[in-house]
This record gives C-alpha cells, sequence and structure tokens, in this order.
C-alpha cells in the first residue's frame, strides 16, 4: 500500500516504484503520467478562469503549447547544469527526464520566457496571462510533487515522526544508509501547494478588479516562503558552493514578488507588461 494508517496520525508512506506497468519495451512510469495529469489539469483550470477576465480560453490553449515547450527543456536542462559532475560522465543520461531529475525554478524562467515572447507576438497583457496561468502552475507542482514519491527521491532527513517515508536502500545516501525513514518532503511541499492555490483562487474570485500581476506576485511570495523552509529539510539540493540554489531562488522569489506587490499598491503604479491598459 502506498500508505499505511495506524491510526489516522500515523502515516507510513512506501512507493510501489516508479513504473505503472512495462510491456516488453515499453515503460509508463508514475512522473511522466503525473507531468501529463498536471498540464491537463492545468489548462483546464486556466481555461475555466480566462472566462472571467475576457480572455479567450483557445488563447490558453495555444499558450500552454509554449509553455510546455518553454518549461520542460528548461527545467531538465537547470537540473543538468547544477549536477553536471554526475551528468558530464553520463552524457547518455543527459535526456531521460521520465527518470526524474527536473527542476521547478528553471520550468518556472523557461515558462516565463515562452509566455513573454507568446504575449508579445498575440498582443496581450503578459501579467493578465501569468495572473490566470499561477493557480494551474501551482496545482502542478502540487500534483507533480507525488512523482518524487514514487521515484524514492527528494526527500529530507531522517526522521522518527509518526509521519514518514520508508526509502530502500538503494536509493540512500551513503552518509544515511542504515536510516530507513525520511521525511516526506514530496508531502510537505504538495500540501503547502494546494494551500497556495486556495489562496490564489480566493484572491481571483474576491477581487476580480485587482491590478494585474497579483495572482502571480502572491504566488512568488508564497511559494517560495514553503519552498525556503521545506528545502532546509531535503538531503538532495541541488548545490552551488555552500548554498543550497532553491533556497537562495526562493529568497530571490520573495523579495521579487513583495517589490512588485509594494509596486502596485503603496505606489499604486502598474508593472511594465506586453500590452497597456486601454
Amino acid at each position: 500500500m502506498f500508505v499505511n494508517l495506524l491510526p489516522l496520525y500515523w502515516a507510513v508512506f512506501t512507493s510501489p516504484g516508479p513504473e505503472i506497468f512495462r510491456v516488453g519495451s515499453v515503460v509508463i512510469r508514475w512522473y511522466g503520467v503525473l507531468i501529463a495529469a498536471a498540464i491537463v489539469l492545468g489548462l483546464q483550470l486556466s481555461r475555466h478562469l480566462a472566462t472571467y477576465r475576457r480572455i479567450k480560453p483557445d488563447d490558453i490553449s495555444d499558450l500552454a503549447i509554449w509553455l510546455v515547450i518553454g518549461a520542460i527543456p528548461c527545467a531538465r536542462l537547470y537540473y543538468v547544469l547544477f549536477q553536471w559532475e554526475y551528468y558530464s560522465q553520463h552524457l547518455d543520461q543527459v535526456a531521460t527526464i521520465w527518470r526524474g531529475g527536473i527542476a521547478i525554478h528553471g520550468a518556472i524562467l523557461g515558462g516565463m520566457l515562452a509566455a513573454l515572447i507568446f504575449s508579445r507576438l498575440k498582443k496581450v497583457s503578459f501579467w493578465q496571462l501569468a495572473d490566470l496561468v499561477a493557480p494551474s502552475l501551482i496545482l502542478g507542482q502540487a500534483i507533480g510533487r507525488w512523482g518524487n514519491f514514487f521515484n524514492s527521491e527528494a526527500f529530507g532527513d531522517p526522521t522518527d515522526l509518526p509521519w514518514k517515508l520508508f526509502i530502500p536502500p538503494a536509493r540512500r545516501p551513503l552518509a544515511y544508509r542504515n536510516s530507513a525513514y525520511f521525511h516526506p518532503t514530496f508531502l510537505y511541499e504538495s500540501v503547502w501547494n494546494l494551500m497556495v492555490l486556495g489562496i490564489l483562487l480566493a484572491l481571483f474570485f474576491k477581487f476580480p478588479k485587482a491590478k494585474k500581476g497579483t495572482i502571480f506576485l502572491v504566488y512568488a511570495v508564497t511559494y517560495s516562503l514553503g519552498r525556503l523552509w521545506i528545502e532546509g529539510l531535503r538531503t538532495d539540493s541541488l548545490m552551488l558552493g555552500p548554498l543550497r540554489i532553491a533556497q537562495v531562488v526562493s529568497l530571490i522569489g520573495i523579495g521579487i514578488g513583495m517589490l512588485g506587490l509594494t509596486w502596485l499598491y503603496l505606489l499604486k503604479r502598474s508593472l511594465p507588461d506586453t500590452k497597456q491598459a486601454s
């Protein structure tokens, strides 16, 4: 079983493995299915939200193609670059994204670049698109973290808490080879992201006349706050010297988000955009 409840407050998570099934050389993996599910559900959510902001749902569908093209390769490239010591010796594995090893910050950067180009070509507001995509993005992140569970990766330090994640010996860091249970950081972040989703949707519907960029900036702050502390628990963080890259980027995200909200609501100015308000 994925989760054993003894009783409800006691949860031991055990992955059934990364593969759903295999037929000959064809392998269906949980990671790929979850990414696909995140894209499909996120697209439907953004199309629905677009109807409340006078944006054609078909424009969101077109944007989704650009986002996938920009986000997924950049997510992998970001990860590979910060793990280059390993991948430089295993070049045949650089493109094996189905085995895991993507970074959400790389996906966000790639997706933002794609959205910027798209918005200029379509002559629509970049920030309005960003506000429509932000709830779908955090929903996708909540779903995608379960891929880490199935791959037995991205877990935290050893723990004896009632809620914990069993990691097979082959997947344990050498320093913790005698430890069986670890912090289920995938779960922490998935739950956090769902709470962020609730905040973003509440803002979206309660303040329909909020300034363009508000939802995305709140996403940047709230997601980054959660990632900042959760990353500190992980055993496999991407590093740059002594620094955990995700924590550095999270601090930057919090700073940019707060500056943007200050610009909008204290200075009462609009964000630079690809299309000014008419």
